[in-house]
């Protein structure tokens, strides 16, 4: 089979790999369709990021059952799933709450095990999520980026009724756009310094885009006076500038969801720290993806969502091709962020 392969610091491979086979009673052999390059995937293979070397990353899949351990009887050959690529212990005191992202013995697939980069991987059956019927096999490999948004939504209580502000118009951010359009946001605005990343976001239903790189968050906040209540900020971009401008932005009580990991240090101006003090903000840390019963309602709800097709999918991909194309493209990157979604077509 055709894998892409990580064997060091930017060394990017088409190889030919044996096609691995079930060996637990809950393993499952999956042909893969469609698989993405997470932004998280850059430094694994830029930055010496990854667990081991060679690897095969790819933890955003959708694909068909190949074959099935001797444990399983809910799925069978043929049927059509997505990659949930947390496997957490389920035993210890954070998974007994169904906090499952906080789980400190779990493992990853296509971190810390061989990903979906490949033409067929074994994972475990509590891996894989069934996709419905009506969701093209291609848009599968969208459900696991778009439960990082709809997992800040969960951690806020919804947000329905809410003045939704998402910093950062990058494949998160505008993912996590439409499902707050889809599911009851009073408003929509995007923030980012990139002006195609905003036409984007207006196009896919923002109510409001604002340049960062052009206004200052002081400016924004004031632009922002009409829908400065019952607001729910999303920080997707992860960055120090972005974390100090949601809080520059955000208005009195509002919810400010953390998403984007950070890979530089943060350190806030005492005056912008004390705008959570004196706004009373209430500051949420969003990690993955999860919650109970597993792998939890934000996989239901991506799920619905396209499945009645509420979500414009195809002008987030910058680039969809074969193995070798693929490569080429995330070789050419040199650890820069995408400027849109990678994917591997198998399919």
């Amino acid at each position: 089979m055709k894998s892409v392969v990580i064997h060091a610091e930017g060394d990017v491979r088409v190889e030919e790999r044996p096609v691995p086979q079930p060996e637990a009673d809950d393993d499952v052999l999956v042909k893969v369709a469609s698989s993405g390059l997470c932004g998280s995937d850059i430094p694994r293979i830029f930055a010496h990021g990854a667990h081991y070397y060679p690897i095969t990353l790819g933890h955003e899949f959708s694909g068909y059952v190949e074959s099935c351990g001797a444990g399983i009887t809910d799925l069978a050959p043929g049927d059509a799933v997505a990659c949930v690529p947390l496997l957490p212990c389920f035993n210890c005191p954070q998974c007994q709450r169904h906090y499952f992202s906080l789980c400190k013995q779990y493992q990853f697939v296509g971190s810390r095990s061989e990903g979906g980069n490949a033409e067929y991987v074994v994972v475990k059956r509590a891996n894989l999520f069934r996709l419905p019927a009506s969701v093209p096999i291609a848009d599968g490999a969208f459900i696991e980026p778009i439960t990082v948004g709809l997992h800040a939504f969960h951690l806020a209580q919804g947000c329905e009724g809410k003045n939704v502000i998402i910093v950062g118009a990058g494949t998160i951010g505008l993912l996590a756009l439409q499902c707050a359009r889809e599911l009851g946001a009073k408003s929509v605005t995007a923030i980012d310094i990139n002006p195609q990343k905003l036409a984007l976001a207006k196009e896919l239903g923002a109510d409001q885009v604002f340049n960062s790189r052009e206004m200052s968050g002081a400016e924004i906040q004031s632009a922002l006076t009409e829908k400065q209540f019952d607001q729910l900020v999303l920080e997707t971009a992860g960055t120090p500038q972005t974390v100090s401008l949601g809080i520059e932005i955000a208005g009195p009580r509002a919810q400010l969801a953390l998403v984007g990991t950070l890979h530089h240090d943060l350190t806030l101006a005492s005056v912008v720290f004390g705008q959570i003090l004196r706004k009373e903000l209430t500051v949420l840390g969003s990690w993955m993806n999860y919650s109970g019963p597993w792998p939890g309602e934000e996989w239901e709800t991506a799920a619905r969502l396209l499945s009645e097709k509420k979500l414009k999918l195809q002008p987030l991909i910058a680039h969809a091709g074969n193995a070798e194309s693929f490569a080429k493209e995330v070789q050419a990157l040199n650890g820069a962020p995408m400027q849109g979604k990678i994917i591997l077509n198998f399919a």
